[in-house]
């Protein structure tokens, strides 16, 4: 047909559209064959429309209307046929309505959009007119306002998300007002972006196209399918991955099996777009996922097999905060918070506290997080994983109902007792070899077992065995039929220079504020470390009373003592050793206990500034609370002297804070470097006791070690609260002896502990220097453990 022609045949047609051309091809005969090849096909189109194959399509009259198989029949074609992103098969086809609309190509930037048209039926599409707008002498609001010219509705969406205008020069112009971004062209659009003729817009799950002077929606973004071609991780002398391909189209519940060491969680990891692979690519929607994954990070839903959530918060209050990190601050956040837990069952204990709930229960609550911002990529592993058999059960089904709600849910487990719920099954073997991929219930029949997966695992313990089923299924019609028949390879785009950046959607203001809201109501609900960080300082040096019983050891007595400065000092290292003790155990599990967490939101959007900040902020809340009741005891169980500097309390409270403040970001820094909290716990004796030996207090520091004690914070605290004191003004004048020598005295005046500005503000300063090496080193060693 001519591309111009009107059609007013009641035969029903086909309608191809490749950007911005359009054909016709009338339907008359019993089977069409569309192509570019006049030596196979009918259905002819232009020799330059590359992307349609030489045989693209079979056609067959099936009643009054036509199914389509992808190929001749037998063969697929090269770029395949796809309905919402699932390949229509040479084997199974797809029946034609009225209105149905196939696309050539798994690119949005490169497709041909393939529309079925029966006149004497009714229209079964009534998307059309909401899925264009015309941008030509208007402004154009893309958005999930009510009011917006083309409304986007999808929790990652803003209300006002972005506008359309038009310069002076007759250009395109967006303007980007969302919390989490537009992407033009695979950038990230720095508040505005010049849209050029076939632009693609990526705004949350939609895929925009402008052509002419109509902005068309190509992609909803509901359906999403995952295509692992040729995935190969080599490390040194051992193979993770080998050679797997698989297709896992939209709805599909799947499931990744295989015995320990089998690869289930590398290949989980890769299908993610998180781990880097030696060869092969992921491709979601038919675009590199890795390369793009700033652009996808939204979509995806992701359950490790830690718990991702706060033990210390309610149900309620775990999914809220969660809700305003990820999602724009117009949103309802109530509304999502009620339809997330009717999704995981959770509504009847909303209010209960993370720690009070079942095994099961923490997993529910830790899919809802995910399920916040509707992803409808899911991963999760090992979400059964110490369940019995009933929850079990229930967990796999509530993961297949969120895949018959259109999301495509990927799970690894060990457990088979329901694996028969899952639409496809990825059983491996060691290597990361493929041994089969399809059907559960063709599982067992591939390997000859009656109804236990168990068995599969038997005979998948020896290394040849693996060897010989991974050759054997290979070479199988299983394959073809299930993986090469649906297998898409998609396009090598370039990698985008964004891909290395977060997106910080939320602001960092925004953010701040919410986590200190969150850390805050942590550390208020966990009583019993809360009272042991505030009073542990003030009654360890409350007890140094009985010690020392009426002394006034910080007051120089009428009467020359000369144990009253070394009795002094040890009262100040006190008071140190309080400081850093309490500082140190304040601090030293705060990241690496919710690394599982911190990993996770950083994975979406978490600023890493905004998660130390919050931390830094409601910890020195907290010393500047423990610095209140330190400086108290110390009123009220010492007599205080008159130093000349600046009042005893300001400078005793200046001091104590800030060897609190340095105490708690060493206390930080250990924090994010050690792996787990037993390692954190092991480490904080090993931090106390150079501080001790190198303080200057119980060993005089001469040669190499004076200058270890200068990387040591209890030596410019000693100094500190010394210089204060006065310490050398407490040491008596020295005794002469009748020989004109002097007697030794068991302290002697030392610059450390002198009474002057430029002394006090040295240790302070070098207090201060302290933290902000141990913040930066933080901030670098938490940095080196973002995956992209």
């Amino acid at each position: 047909m001519h591309p111009n022609k009107t059609v007013t045949s009641v035969n029903s047609y086909l309608k191809l559209e490749n950007q911005g051309s359009i054909i016709y091809f009338e339907l008359k005969e019993q089977q069409h064959i569309l192509g570019r090849d006049r030596t196979f096909a009918d259905l002819v189109v232009p020799e330059d429309w590359q992307l349609v194959g030489r045989c693209q399509a079979l056609l067959r009259k099936d009643g009054e209307d036509y199914r389509i198989y992808d190929g001749n029949g037998d063969k697929p074609s090269t770029n395949g046929l796809y309905i919402n992103h699932i390949r229509i098969t040479p084997e199974s086809g797809y029946s034609l309505k009225n209105d149905t609309e196939i696309r050539i190509g798994h690119n949005c930037n490169n497709q041909v959009v393939l529309t079925y048209h029966h006149p004497a039926q009714p229209s079964a599409n009534n998307t059309h007119e909401s899925s264009r707008v015309s941008l030509k002498n208007r402004s154009v609001l893309l958005g999930r306002d009510f009011n917006a010219t083309l409304p986007l509705e999808a929790p990652t969406v803003s209300r006002r998300h972005a506008t359309i205008d038009t310069d002076g020069q007759g250009r395109y112009i967006l303007r980007d007002y969302s919390t989490n971004g537009v992407f033009v062209n695979g950038q990230k659009v720095n508040t505005t972006a010049f849209l050029s003729a076939g632009a693609i817009i990526r705004i949350g799950p939609f895929t925009l196209v402008l052509r002419g002077d109509e902005l068309q929606i190509l992609d909803r973004g509901n359906q999403i399918r995952l295509d692992a071609c040729n995935l190969v991780i080599q490390d040194k002398d051992k193979r993770r991955l080998d050679d797997i391909s698989v297709p896992i189209e939209p709805g599909q519940f799947v499931a990744l099996v295989g015995g320990s060491g089998a690869g289930k969680s590398t290949l989980m990891r890769t299908l993610l777009g998180v781990e880097q692979t030696t060869q092969g690519v992921v491709y979601l929607n038919g675009e590199n996922l890795r390369n793009n994954f700033n652009m996808y990070r939204t979509h995806i839903g992701y359950v490790p097999q830690d718990d991702i959530i706060h033990q210390e918060l309610t149900v309620t209050e775990v999914l809220t905060y969660a809700a305003k990190l990820r999602l724009p601050p117009d949103i309802d956040v109530t509304q999502v918070v009620e339809k997330t837990l009717q999704d995981v069952e959770m509504s009847h204990r909303q209010d209960a506290k993370v720690s009070e709930l079942s095994g099961g229960q923490r997993k529910r609550v830790s899919i809802g997080v995910e399920l916040l911002a509707d992803p409808k990529l899911f991963f999760l592993d090992e979400p059964t994983s110490g369940l019995d058999p009933g929850l079990d059960k229930k967990m796999m089904q509530l993961l297949r109902k969120l895949a018959d709600q259109g999301r495509t849910v990927i799970l690894v487990t060990h457990a088979t007792a329901n694996i028969k719920l899952c639409d496809r099954v990825v059983f491996l073997g060691r290597g990361g070899r493929l041994c089969y991929f399809g059907p559960p219930d063709q599982c067992l029949q591939f390997f000859g077992v009656r109804e236990d997966f168990a068995d599969i695992y038997n005979q998948l313990e020896k290394a040849e065995t693996v060897i010989d089923q991974a050759n054997k299924f290979r070479q199988s019609h299983d394959y073809r039929r299930y993986i090469d028949n649906h297998l898409n390879p998609g396009t090598q785009s370039p990698q985008s220079n964004v891909v290395n950046n977060q997106s910080h959607g939320v602001s960092f203001w925004e953010q701040l504020n919410i986590l200190m809201q969150r850390y805050f109501q942590i550390q208020k609900r966990d009583r019993v470390n809360l009272a042991l960080a505030l009073l542990t300082a003030p009654i360890s040096i409350s007890l140094m009373t009985f010690a020392i019983r009426e002394q006034d050891p910080l007051i120089l007595g009428e009467q020359p003592d000369p144990a009253l400065a070394p009795l002094a000092l040890r009262v100040l290292f006190v008071f140190t050793c309080a400081a850093l003790w309490v500082g140190l155990s304040s601090s030293l599990q705060e990241i690496v206990k919710e690394s599982a967490i911190y990993l996770r939101e950083r994975l979406v959007n978490l600023g890493l500034f905004a998660y130390l900040s919050s931390k830094v902020a409601i910890l020195s809340v907290l010393a500047v609370l423990q610095t209140l009741l330190m400086t108290a005891v110390i009123f009220l169980f010492f007599k205080s002297p008159q130093p000349e500097l600046i009042s005893w309390q300001l400078g005793l409270s200046i001091t104590t804070f800030l060897t609190l403040l340095t105490s708690i970001s060493l206390g930080l820094f250990v924090s994010s470097f050690v792996k787990n909290t037993s390692q954190a716990n092991s480490a904080l004796p090993l931090l106390l006791l150079p501080q001790f030996i190198f303080s200057g207090v119980l060993f005089k520091m001469e040669g190499i070690a004076s200058k270890v004690s200068w990387l040591m914070l209890s030596r410019w605290s000693v100094g500190a609260y010394g210089a204060l004191v006065n310490l050398n003004k407490l040491v008596p004048e020295p005794i002469k002896l009748p020989d004109g020598s002097t007697l030794s005295q068991p302290f002697e005046p030392t610059p450390i502990y002198e009474a002057t500005w430029s002394n006090l503000s040295l240790n302070w300063g070098i207090l201060c220097l302290h933290t902000v090496i141990y913040l930066a080193m933080t901030f670098y060693s938490q940095k080196r453990k973002d995956i992209f």
